[in-house]
């Protein structure tokens, strides 16, 4: 029998170029988006921190990590906006094993 629900986490980083209202404006719109389709247990707001490597010439990010419980149809579709949206440099969706 499939589960109806797993535990993900999202890891992004924002261009820290970007206003503190253009970033709180993103993680914003991933939290209420997660809510949408599921339940949000923790978004952690890290901070900008050095990146490992260059990213398009920017050195520094703001990572904020999310964890959340949805459906297995959900990650593909957040991945997706992810992608296409301004000022997300880089994501990951993993599934957490508790």
């Amino acid at each position: 029998m499939a589960k109806t629900s797993e535990k993900y986490e999202l890891m992004y980083i924002i261009n820290p170029n970007l206003s503190e209202e253009e970033t709180a404006a993103i993680v914003e719109k991933f939290k209420a988006l997660a809510e949408q389709h599921g339940t949000v247990e923790e978004v952690e707001e890290m901070g900008k921190r050095k990146l490992a490597y260059e990213i398009n010439y920017i050195s520094e990010g703001y990572y904020v990590l999310m964890k959340f419980t949805c459906g297995p149809e959900f990650p593909a579709e957040l991945d997706r906006v992810l992608g296409i949206t301004d000022g997300v440099m880089r994501s990951l969706i993993t599934l957490r094993y508790e």
